[in-house]
């Protein structure tokens, strides 16, 4: 059976069609128009024209030459592949380059390089919750090109960073206050409806009617319906009341009342329908004319709304089909299971088991659901549709999943890779697979014991969990017995036996099959043990691979699994590419947070911490470290507690505060821990243990003579076990250690042999997170380069464009960072509280943009403080103030 396909309905792609009642928001479009913002949030509950104000903008811009694109969002878009499946089809109706002949198409780097002025309309975007999502959507905004803007209609506030776009001016909100309509909009409304109307409504009758429904748009739309059947003498304006949901029940009940019966059935029945084409709505009214219902509900305008297009396909309004579907379900009850039982059948019989499914469960009839899922559910596990699956089950009750034994394996799999291992080791231990008479079932559950005990950081458990049941393998399961093998490969690289390792991952590449899931774990377990053994390309290489594999088309690596794309960051990340490492953070640090891999949070909080650091956001650096000590506690796992001291000490070293770096260090000091750590290999701390930040302390704070003297034997034995990535590290810290006691000559050298294997594989980051210390380094290495190159010496082109590249990330300041700074050191004239605050945030790492922020002022305020500061300090350079600023003990 061929793998089901999302079917994008033109419906999601095109606004609503213009209607003669229409009322102009001729307002709200202009400021929207003019407004330089890169996000304009439209944001009301139902019912206030949020859809009809958005299409207006639509027009308007359009008909300014701005080239748009519309995506109606609903609940399947929380699949992320689903999602941006549904986004590249919009995108390229924006006008982007088409991509090559069988080439995938990214969307989102599509918009970020588009050139050209345009705006991308997200309406109902409050159905998206997946939190993979709204991290591509979070880094759509933050990319957006100059001329790019984003228009969101939403019932609630969205997830997005709204906080720091807001502070940035690059937010405008249109609230319910804005979308009400005035009393002048409320009478063109009633005016454009003067032509079906039998008499104009009076003034003071209109004026009551708007103060009694303070303007909300649906709420006067459906009055001027029941008024066209009342008529204005019959006293309605004066009984109506209220400006809740109870007015549009009341009001939607008033004129369904009085629709034809095989209107008002033909309603009813197909509301359970989120997308209406009449073959779908003929399954469930059989003995009416679907298609011809739908053509005169939408020539009337009532309830569904038209979309442009071909003109066969139809949505109801969210606001009517909530008070219909209440409405079925009071006067039908016993219909509920049946239409949705016909929904499913339809959906089935057309090959489509996603909508098939949900229809079985929302409809109650899981018995139907589970058939369904016992013909469909292997499917998508071995697509790694793991969320998907995990909702299905948890809305299925237990005893029922119970009758159907082999769909129990798949739902513990599901809440493994979902929720994380401490889920599934309950609903393993209570479901009673352990001990299933079957043997299928009974095989699958012990595979599964050693990874989630695994994922729980108990490795040596873990391996005696594992180790009899690799000697029942094979089992004739094919997709246990590859996570068995995977699982196993990973606890014995951690153990220190990388060649059997090596081995079982060879044994699970040949007997994964078609399991895209288990292509990625193979791949990305692969990737790490590249990683560690210093092959840097062929890790991302492989990583890159292994997040494409779950799904068949990539789009900018952003749709795969948390384990492979939390590790396939972090390989982006190690080359510089800071961009796209946060990218791909946005979507994958949610996930591992999720799940609860002990390593995969330490190294998805700690490189988000880096790259705020990096960006002169310290407040969200220091956040992402909390979050995840806050992790570490409440999962009661130490190691992960531990990582965030140990990166929180490493970035109160880097802003010059070594009392408080030491005593996180201390805090980080758990002596079993870290026994632990060294004898296994745990990739989180391949680069990060409490040996090398202890030696990183005293290079910069204290005996950096004896810190060689750790270093070298750290690196003997990072050498004698072919951790090569470390044995660069180490490497990089001695040469600081070194350069530190005044040995430059032997400093140079050492980081010359560093960048020697370095450039071969292009490790940056690597290097650069040591800070400004190692600039001075990288700029005293490109000295002595460019002396050999004078005096006849070989120049290496590889070499020599990464050490380019290190310059420039470095930059021209670092140059002379250490050196004494000219002058007497006595400052020209005081400097004002404000401009010692600005040194103190400078010297903690903040970017001006960040210290603006903080201290509520103006980016050209900032800009001026630093140039007193200079001038004051007789400085030429940011970190030649904070150095000056130090030694007078303007600052600590």
């Amino acid at each position: 059976m061929q793998s089901p396909t999302p079917r994008i309905l033109e419906t999601k792609l095109n606004p609503p069609a213009f209607v003669a009642t229409q009322v102009l928001r001729t307002a709200i479009s202009e400021e929207i128009a003019s407004a330089a913002v890169k996000l304009v949030l439209v944001r009301a509950p139902a019912g206030f024209g949020k859809t009809t104000a958005m299409a207006q903008i639509r027009e308007r811009m359009e008909a300014q030459g701005i080239a748009t694109a519309w995506l109606t969002l609903d609940r399947a878009d929380n699949d992320v592949s689903r999602f941006l499946a549904c986004l590249a089809e919009a995108v390229q109706r924006l006008g982007v380059e088409e991509p090559l002949a069988n080439a995938p198409f990214d969307a989102v780097a599509a918009l970020a390089a588009h050139d050209s002025p345009f705006t991308l309309f997200l309406d109902d975007f409050e159905r998206v919750q997946e939190p993979a999502v709204l991290g591509l959507v979070r880094e759509i905004i933050e990319h957006l090109p100059r001329r790019g803007q984003i228009v969101i209609g939403s019932r609630s506030l969205p997830d997005l960073g709204l906080g720091r776009l807001r502070a940035r001016g690059q937010l405008m909100e249109i609230d319910t206050d804005r979308l009400r309509f005035s009393l002048e909009e409320t009478s063109a409304f009633f005016s454009l409806r003067q032509a079906q109307a039998t008499q104009a409504l009076p003034a003071d009758m209109l004026s009551q009617l708007y103060r009694k429904t303070e303007g909300w748009v649906a709420a006067i739309w459906l009055a001027s319906m029941a008024l066209e059947r009342h008529g204005t003498t019959s006293g309605f304006v004066e009984r109506f009341s209220g400006s809740d949901r109870a007015v549009a029940d009341y009001l939607a009940e008033d004129v369904l009342a009085h629709q034809p019966q095989e209107i008002r059935d033909f309603l009813l029945r197909t509301s359970i329908l989120r997308q209406l084409d009449a073959s779908v709505c003929q399954a469930l009214c059989p003995r009416v004319d679907c298609a011809a219902i739908l053509e005169r509900l939408a020539a009337s305008n009532l309830f569904v709304t038209p979309v442009s297009g071909d003109g066969d396909a139809w949505r109801y309004h969210s606001l009517f089909a909530d008070f219909l579907r209440a409405q079925l379900a009071r006067e039908q009850p016993g219909e509920l299971e049946r239409l949705h039982l016909a929904a499913a059948g339809w959906y089935e019989a057309h090959d489509r088991p996603v909508p098939a499914i949900d229809h079985a469960i929302e409809g109650g009839d899981h018995p139907y659901a589970l058939t369904l899922l016992d013909s469909y559910a292997a499917q998508f596990l071995e697509q790694g549709r793991m969320r998907m699956l995990a909702r299905w089950f948890s809305a299925i009750p237990e005893h029922q999943l119970r009758e159907h034994p082999f769909l129990q394996p798949i739902s513990l799999w599901a809440t493994c890779f979902t929720h994380g291992p401490w889920d599934a080791m309950r609903q393993l231990e209570q479901s009673g697979c352990l001990d299933s008479p079957i043997a299928e079932v009974r095989a699958s559950a012990h595979t599964l014991v050693p990874l989630l005990l695994a994922m729980q950081d108990r490795h040596d458990e873990a391996y005696e969990a594992g180790r009899p049941s690799l000697t029942r393998l094979p089992t004739g399961l094919a997709f246990a017995d590859s996570v068995l093998l995977n699982a196993m490969s990973h606890i014995l690289a951690v153990r220190g036996d990388q060649q059997e390792a090596r081995r079982l991952l060879d044994v699970a590449r040949r007997e994964q099959g078609n399991s895209t899931f288990n292509r990625m774990y193979t791949e990305s377990l692969a990737g790490l043990f590249d990683l560690h053994e210093g092959r840097l390309r062929q890790a991302t290489a492989r990583l890159r691979m292994a997040v494409d594999s779950t799904h068949a088309v990539s789009y900018n690596h952003s749709h795969g699994n948390a384990w492979a794309g939390v590790l396939y960051a972090g390989a982006v990340y190690e080359t510089n590419q800071l961009v796209q490492a946060e990218h791909l953070l946005n979507v994958y640090l949610p996930l591992a947070r999720d799940v609860g891999l002990p390593d995969h949070m330490i190294l998805s909080h700690v490189m988000r911490s880096r790259l705020a650091f990096h960006a002169g956001d310290i407040d969200a650096a220091f956040q992402a470290l909390t979050e995840l000590e806050y992790l570490g506690h409440h999962r009661q796992l130490p190691r992960v507690v531990a990582g965030a001291k140990l990166e929180r000490s490493r970035m109160l070293l880097l802003q010059g505060n070594g009392p408080a770096s030491h005593d996180e260090l201390l805090r980080a000091d758990d002596p079993a821990l870290w026994e632990r750590e060294q004898r296994q290999r745990l990739p989180a701390h391949d680069l990060d243990y409490l040996a090398l930040a202890k030696a990183r302390w005293e290079i910069t704070f204290g005996d950096a003579r004896g810190a060689l003297g750790v270093l070298d034997a750290e690196l003997h034995a990072a050498l004698a076990s072919a951790r090569n990535r470390r044995v660069l590290k180490l490497k990089v810290l001695r040469a600081l250690a070194l350069q530190r006691v005044g040995d430059v000559a032997a400093a140079v050298d050492e980081f010359g042999e560093v960048l020697q294997t370095a450039s071969q594989e292009g490790f940056m980051r690597l290097i650069l997170d040591e800070g400004p210390a190692v600039g001075m380094l990288v700029h005293r290495y490109a000295a002595a380069q460019h002396e050999g190159a004078r005096s006849g010496s070989t120049n290496d082109p590889i070499l020599a464009d990464h050490l380019q590249r290190l310059l420039q990330a470095v930059g021209p300041a670092v140059a002379g960072e250490a050196e004494a700074p000219a002058g007497d050191n006595a400052m020209k004239e005081p400097l004002t509280r404000k401009e010692i605050r600005v040194l103190q945030l400078l010297a903690e790492g903040y970017s001006n943009n960040a210290m603006a922020e903080k201290l509520f002022v103006s980016d050209s305020t900032v800009r001026t403080h630093l140039r007193n500061i200079n001038m004051k300090l007789d400085a030429k350079s940011r970190t030649q103030a904070v150095a000056i600023a130090r030694r007078l003990g303007v600052i600590r």
